[in-house]
């Protein structure tokens, strides 16, 4: 009896022994804060929101495992949450309900709404401090205008990833068909359409809207559209309104063709009705895809206005929130530090067709190898040396949407340059004022 006591007491024991070692377990695994940083101290995990899909989706869920697989600290965890547009929605639906991510791709031109409104994390004791930081010669290697974006009321908030260039797509057979020389000036073009109108060709192509080449000519013709540091909004001044015009000349007399409904130019471009369309770097990958194999068509930087080059360049930076646990913020600047790295932003660029970030990475002889085997790929870096990026501002999305609408006025409802782009003007004027 005494024997049959004390074994039951020992099974008793053996088994609030195991049932604490399951809790721990349990523990061990459960979530901890945000995204489930492990408290083991293991391995700490944080997810990235991104808005890429097709190849370029492809290409970064591989970066992603690249870098889970180089060490044990951290893992990242990659979700797409659609187009660009649906990921902002949901990174502000996010924020109001307390469940962000740790880290996420935006524009740079959110960062200044974002600051104020609180939620994403200042990069500078990360970037510039501690032994994780980035060094002088990388500030140095990576092209200062993306730094110069990253850089929101004198602290870093982003970090530059996937940008990208307005370039020239162009014909080649269709050229030679029609005796038409490689354009210098976008004055040529206007020439060259002229030259196609009666053959059913129009000499260049847009997509849907027209924002990005405004601006661009805006630029070129000498002034910002809302100028950097003043914040002066030029949308009805003497020069936007020349740009304008001689963008919409061109559609109005059928000489250049917008995508419509289509959304991007390419359908026209590949389908012949276009000799020239105007796109970003980063949809060669696209057009390698979409368009016919007998089809001999390349890239070229944006021809020069009033005689003078520019071209905007577009994309998105990654963002950190505050959301986030000290361990994950340690781990969220790892992985976009890595992203930064040489050999990562040169493979990135490779894959996808949006622009190195680094100096050394696009003068590798790698990189210059993959350039001569790619030639397409080349009109989007030989564009870095004058391209530009939008002033951001409070308020920016405001204002973008605003003169989407301008845009879109203009071409659907042919509302004139100047009543359009002057309402435009107190719109911006209003906006800047309420905010700043």
């Amino acid at each position: 009896m005494k024997k049959n006591t004390w074994v039951k007491a020992l099974l008793g024991l053996f088994t609030v022994m195991l049932v604490t070692l399951l809790a721990a377990c349990g523990s061990n695994n459960a979530s901890s804060g945000n995204d489930g940083a492990s408290k083991s101290g293991k391995t700490t995990t944080i997810t990235f929101w991104h808005g890429m899909n097709g190849p370029y989706q492809t290409a970064i869920n591989e970066i992603i495992s690249d870098f889970n697989k180089s060490q044990s600290k951290y893992k990242v965890v990659g979700t797409a949450q659609g187009n660009y547009t649906a990921l902002q929605q949901k990174i502000m639906a996010a924020a109001k309900s307390k469940s962000l991510p740790v880290i996420a791709q935006t524009t740079y031109t959110t960062v200044p709404d974002y600051s104020k409104q609180g939620f994403i994390e200042s990069l500078d004791n990360y970037a510039l401090k501690g032994s994780d930081k980035l060094t002088d010669a990388d500030l140095k290697d990576i092209y200062p205008t993306f730094l110069t974006s990253s850089k929101y009321d004198g602290q870093y908030y982003s970090v530059p990833f996937s940008k990208s260039t307005r370039i020239l797509y162009y014909n080649s057979d269709l050229m030679k068909k029609y005796n038409i020389k490689m354009p210098t000036s976008w004055e040529d073009i206007q020439k060259d359409g002229e030259k196609l109108k009666s053959k059913g060709v129009a000499a260049i192509g847009f997509d849907k809207s027209i924002d990005m080449e405004l601006e661009g000519l805006a630029r070129q013709a000498g002034n910002s559209l809302v100028a950097p540091k003043t914040l002066k909004a030029n949308l009805d001044s003497k020069k936007t309104l020349e740009a304008t015009t001689f963008l919409m000349d061109m559609i109005n007399k059928g000489t250049a063709k917008t995508a419509g409904e289509d959304i991007y130019g390419d359908k026209n471009f590949t389908s012949g009705k276009t000799l020239f369309y105007v796109g970003s770097s980063a949809g060669v990958s696209h057009m390698k895809q979409g368009a016919p194999k007998d089809l001999n068509w390349g890239t070229a930087p944006l021809p020069t206005y009033k005689g003078k080059k520019a071209t905007e360049i577009a994309g998105n930076d990654i963002v950190m929130f505050k959301s986030a646990t000290a361990d994950q913020k340690k781990a969220a600047w790892a992985f976009m530090k890595y992203l930064m790295s040489k050999p990562v932003t040169a493979k990135w660029a490779e894959k996808t067709g949006y622009l190195p970030l680094r100096k050394s990475a696009l003068e590798d002889q790698s990189f210059q190898d993959y350039l001569k085997k790619d030639p397409t790929a080349k009109a989007s870096v030989d564009s870095l040396d004058f391209g530009f990026q939008s002033t951001a501002f409070v308020g920016y999305s405001e204002y973008r949407n605003d003169l989407l609408e301008t845009v879109d006025a203009m071409l659907t409802k042919h509302e004139a340059p100047a009543k359009a782009m002057g309402s435009l003007q107190d719109q911006t004027e209003k906006i800047i004022k309420e905010n700043n």
